[in-house]
């Protein structure tokens, strides 16, 4: 896995335990012989479900059936608290309801969050292979993508924050819309209304879509959009897995960290037992429209119970 796609300390971010719901070539064509496919998509909440409606063209609609909750989660023995709010001002606890999304989930694509969004509007058969090729392009927009913000604070003098799961539930195991779904965290210095130290990409499963179809021009999977540019050029582009992941033990609290395990990012109190000052976490989820995944068989496919989940550890 090419970690390096990813941004860290000029590119790093954090993490808690939440539940919610990434070689270059050239991937426009300069004559797109036939719009096969166009996709559309509404998401609401954190927790998300997955309901597909099939029509004229192919679309995903994403909502939520009810508010679903961020836990935080700190190692056995620690001795200090971990806390959350979907506000910078707001109230802390071990659990906060984030904010709902009532916009529509394009799919999208970028190699960069930074770098912003590009619609993936269309893709026509292309030249060199026989799947098809994305080549209909558009700015994105903030309602094409979920996005929302989430605040850490702890009393401890030094903790650690690492991803420890992103779970989710499939309705068909035979054609997981897991496939196609990004998340990306964004993590920003202490304070309110800080510069960005980082951000992480994650694909959120394993699982391959039996009908995957190669939706950029090299004909082979692991490329996106180059965020850095407008006409539909691609690179390669490898998101974190579970490999990044510490591991959780719900029933005995342990944390423990893997050589592959990111940081990513360090809290602290503000002495004597109180607590420190805020970091915020950006919440990004998509689709991943030129991931080979993406295909219309997932159309009336349903995510449920997608949870990320986040755990501190005392580093002294």
């Amino acid at each position: 896995m090419n970690y390096d796609n990813n941004l860290n300390p000029n590119d790093t971010i954090s993490s808690l335990d939440k539940g919610m719901a990434s070689g270059g070539g050239v991937g426009k064509q300069e004559n797109p012989r036939q719009l096969r496919r166009r996709f559309t998509a509404a998401m609401v909440a954190l927790l998300l479900t997955f309901l597909a409606v099939a029509s004229a063209t192919y679309a995903w609609y994403i909502y939520n059936t009810s508010r679903h909750t961020t836990n935080v989660r700190m190692a056995a023995g620690a001795g200090v608290n971990l806390q959350i709010s979907n506000s910078y001002s707001g109230t802390y606890g071990s659990a906060a309801v984030l904010d709902s999304f009532a916009g529509q989930l394009v799919p999208v694509s970028t190699n960069r969050i930074s770098g912003g969004f590009q619609k993936v509007l269309g893709f026509t058969e292309g030249s060199s292979q026989s799947g098809l090729v994305a080549s209909i392009f558009g700015s994105g927009e903030q309602n094409d993508y979920y996005h929302t913000s989430l605040f850490l604070r702890t009393n401890g003098t030094s903790t650690d924050i690492y991803l420890s799961d992103i779970g989710f539930e499939d309705s068909d195991e035979n054609n997981p819309i897991s496939s196609a779904i990004r998340v990306g965290l964004v993590v920003h210095q202490a304070g309110q209304n800080q510069s960005v130290d980082g951000e992480y990409i994650f694909a959120i499963s394993d699982k391959k879509n039996p009908q995957a179809d190669y939706n950029t021009a090299t004909g082979r999977e692991g490329y996106v959009l180059d965020s850095s540019r407008t006409d539909g050029s691609t690179v390669a582009f490898s998101p974190y897995t579970t490999d990044a992941y510490c591991e959780y033990n719900k029933n005995t609290g342990t944390v423990t960290l893997k050589d592959s395990s990111l940081k990513l990012c360090t809290i602290t109190g503000a002495g004597d037992g109180a607590v420190g000052t805020p970091v915020e976490i950006e919440i990004y989820i998509w689709l991943e429209g030129c991931d080979e995944d993406c295909t219309a068989n997932l159309c009336s496919q349903t995510l449920r119970n997608l949870a990320v989940s986040f755990a501190g550890v005392n580093n002294e």
